[in-house]
């Protein structure tokens, strides 16, 4: 259309989601400009096109060869590039460089782990990192860890996912289909965390008003967890089949886009990929709705978030599903701490915002000159 075009590339759902906060921004600041999003995930797009709508162009980002960078850059020309927490591709990021595109790193995370995996691959790693224009780091400590690889002109910005916590919960909320039920939401599960709770379960058996959600992270892995729960012979319902069963013990919530929904209507909620070594899914959701959250042991995707929630009294950190369960029973028993938990959850999350806004700030100083920001 001959109109500047603005791209953010947020690999997968996650991304995607915290994206929202930055692209509605860019949207009211920006007008005259067009919106391309890139994905490497189905999940992902998605995601992107339910909560972007037509505004923007929703693409598969091409695979790190030199000549497909080239041809996909050379063909959307975006006048600014933003990439999304930790994706780093080092053939994408010097191509935008000899095109002169300004690329900056949003939301920028590195963990102690990935930093390792960085570390190996040396030089190329390093001169990546260092074509970035600017880096908005999530915290200091991500901000120390990506310095040391070589990147300049770094800010810490804070982490959307604040900012992004704070989308209204839609209207196709679950709470009339669980009403008297005391419901303990299982949020983002991943491969081997369900084996391990129901066989928990197994040995310690939830009260019988007790409703358990499991909402695994991965689409793909829906029928095997539906699988794993008939050959251990659990009555569950489907939400893929609709409302649930009244006597079914267990809910399969095998859709995609709606957790929101589900921690509406949870009394409690573990964190999926933090039971087992995956870093943790994101804790914040869930805080942002008054949800009460139970931790692993694994939480290094989020560990100042995970730390500051527990500090603060909106999280428990256990150490194994035996323990998820103990906690998990203590908690429904006790409406006056969950009560206490939930107030500290909101309170966590409002001291948390404002990302979205230093980020833009940020923003504004790489677009070029004869793009300015509407003043309204």
């Amino acid at each position: 259309s001959g109109r500047p075009l603005i791209w953010v590339h947020a690999v997968s759902l996650g991304e995607t989601r915290a994206a929202q906060p930055l692209m509605h921004s860019l949207r009211g600041a920006y007008p005259q400009h067009e919106f391309l999003v890139t994905h490497m995930t189905a999940t992902g797009r998605q995601a992107a096109r339910e909560l972007y709508g037509n505004f923007a162009q929703h693409v598969f980002l091409p695979y790190d060869f030199p000549w497909a960078a080239n041809r996909f850059l050379r063909h959307y020309r975006p006048v600014l590039g933003l990439i999304m927490e930790t994706e780093i591709w080092p053939n994408l990021l010097r191509r935008a460089a000899r095109l002169h595109i300004p690329v900056a790193l949003v939301n920028a995370r590195m963990s102690e782990r990935s930093a390792s995996g960085y570390a190996r691959l040396g030089e190329l790693a390093c001169d990546a990192i260092a074509t970035f224009d600017v880096v908005a780091a999530q915290t200091q400590a991500d901000a120390d860890r990506l310095e040391k690889f070589g990147a300049k002109n770094i800010h810490v910005t804070g982490n959307l996912k604040f900012d992004a916590s704070g989308a209204a919960v839609p209207p196709n909320s679950f709470r009339e289909w669980f009403k008297g039920r005391r419901t303990f939401l299982l949020a983002s599960t991943r491969d081997g965390e369900e084996a391990l709770i129901l066989d928990a379960i197994a040995l310690k058996e939830l009260p019988s008003d007790v409703l358990m959600i499991i909402v695994p992270r991965h689409p793909q892995r829906f029928d095997d967890i539906a699988k794993m729960m008939n050959e251990r012979g659990v009555a569950f319902s489907r939400r893929s089949a609709g409302m649930p069963k009244t006597a079914d013990r267990f809910f399969l919530g095998d859709s995609m886009g709606e957790m929101p929904s589900y921690y509406a209507c949870s009394d409690i909620a573990f964190i999926g990929g933090s039971l087992l070594p995956y870093g943790s899914q994101n804790l914040i959701e869930a805080c942002a709705q008054g949800v009460p959250v139970i931790l692993g042991p694994s939480v290094f995707n989020f560990k100042q978030a995970a730390e500051s929630a527990i500090a603060e009294g909106a999280a428990i950190q256990i150490h194994d599903a035996g323990e998820l369960l103990n906690t998990a029973v203590a908690l429904l028993d006790d409406p006056g701490r969950r009560t206490r938990m939930k107030e500290a959850g909101l309170a966590f999350c409002a001291a948390h915002q404002g990302a979205t806004a230093r980020t833009m700030a940020l923003i504004e100083k790489l677009l070029p000159p004869s793009y300015p920001p509407t003043s309204d």
